[in-house]
């Protein structure tokens, strides 16, 4: 085996899961295992602000306390702590100089950043800066994202968990709506800026009985007129009728349907308000009784429905991140592939996943653009499969806190 004996660290950044402290467990507990090898594993705080400030924790300290450790797997959000940190070109060797004496500072050699696509932007230029100046360092891209949009990999860890609880409270809503005999439409608005996987997810709760009855993604334009048309004739079946939009839908012109927006550091949208221009449609065209449900915060920490699935998953791949760091390999994503019904971990270069958004498929989008296929449903069963539920205390989850 080509490793390095020295120290490890791992950090988390971009917007948190319900899964993707399962992964930093795994991390946790690989690098635990591989005491001989890895002596120290620092966790950054707040990311690669953290490391910048040199915050830092031994997480070594938490291994042996197993019931506080396994919290970790059913906490939402990220443990320690995010960022969203824009690093710059490779041409600015001061910053990079820096952020490779501290780690030089800390013997840090293996170097573990879970993350969705700025992530791994992230750690690819510092892992390429590190290669072209001679730095024997592993990096290593380990995935996290609701939006399942890295590319290369079949899904992303959180996204399971995402979608089961959107499913979910999709079904839910729909129950609550089938009460009354009044004509209404229902507008649920889910995240989703680029790409309509979440919204898609929501497709789940129409299996075996009534669900939703229109989804709008991103992928394709909206046209208000067949909207507002297509409402209509969901009314004519059934008097209560449930919308699925996604925050990031757009017109013909390829401008967002949102009228509310404001720009991250990475100069990407922030959206709300798609469901509520779609409410003043249907409040203006047809006139019936309507009402507007952000889901909002919850999609990606609702941890009490996590998939059972996508959390045991997500350990996997935060294991199989320290194996390949311990393995020699550098630059790299974890990756998952489908197999017929099961899935198997891989890796790919950062270089050809970061800066890259993966669309929904045509193939998964109906026709009409306003419902998923059948070959998109059998996408999503087998990654909202199983429960993993927290450890309660007096009627609330028991959570994992670093101090």
């Amino acid at each position: 085996m080509n490793f390095i004996c020295g120290n490890a660290i791992v950090g988390q950044s971009g917007g948190p899961t319900s899964a993707i402290n399962a992964t930093l467990y795994g991390v946790i507990c690989a690098c635990y295992e591989n005491k001989e090898k890895i002596k120290t594993l620092y966790g950054m705080k707040n990311g690669l602000e953290g490391l910048l400030r040199e915050d830092l924790i031994n997480l070594f300290c938490f291994c042996e306390d197993k019931d506080n450790l396994e919290a970790l797997k059913a906490t939402p959000a990220s443990a320690l702590g995010s960022c969203r940190f824009r690093v710059p070109d490779l041409s600015d060797d001061a910053f990079y100089q820096g952020v490779l004496s501290i780690l030089g500072k800390y013997d840090i050699r293996y170097f573990f950043y879970i993350g969705g696509n700025d992530s791994m932007d992230t750690i690819d230029k510092i892992a390429e800066y590190a290669r072209t100046h001679s730095y024997d360092i592993k990096f290593i891209g380990v995935p996290k994202t609701i939006d399942n949009d890295l590319v290369l990999t079949d899904h992303c860890p959180g996204y399971g968990s995402c979608a089961k609880f959107v499913a979910t409270v999709s079904k839910e809503i729909v129950r609550d709506c089938a009460v009354y005999t009044v004509p209404a439409v229902t507008i649920i608005e889910v995240m989703g800026r680029d790409t309509g996987w979440i919204g898609m997810a929501t497709a789940l709760a129409s299996q075996g009985d009534s669900g939703v009855d229109l989804i709008y993604l991103p992928e394709t334009p909206f046209c208000p007129e067949r909207f507002v048309k297509s409402v209509r004739e969901a009314l004519e079946k059934h008097p209560n009728v449930v919308v699925v939009a996604c925050e990031g839908i757009k017109y013909e012109n390829g401008e967002y349907v949102s009228k509310l927006t404001y720009t991250d550091a990475f100069g990407h949208s922030y959206l709300s308000g798609a469901g509520r221009e779609l409410l003043a449609l249907i409040q203006v065209h047809i006139g019936c009784k309507s009402r507007v449900v952000e889901l909002s915060t919850p999609q990606r920490c609702a941890s009490h429905i996590a998939s059972k699935a996508d959390i045991d998953e997500s350990v996997k791949i935060g294991k199989y991140a320290v194996e390949m760091a311990l393995d020699g390999k550098s630059g790299e994503m974890v990756i998952v592939k489908r197999r017929g019904e099961s899935f198997e971990l891989s890796s790919a270069p950062l270089s050809k996943i970061a800066n890259k958004i993966k669309y929904v498929p045509s193939h998964f989008i109906s026709s009409d653009k306003a419902h998923i296929t059948p070959e998109g449903i059998e996408y999503l069963k087998p990654l909202i499969k199983g429960e993993h539920y927290p450890t309660y205390k007096d009627g609330l989850p028991v959570h994992f806190i670093i101090d």
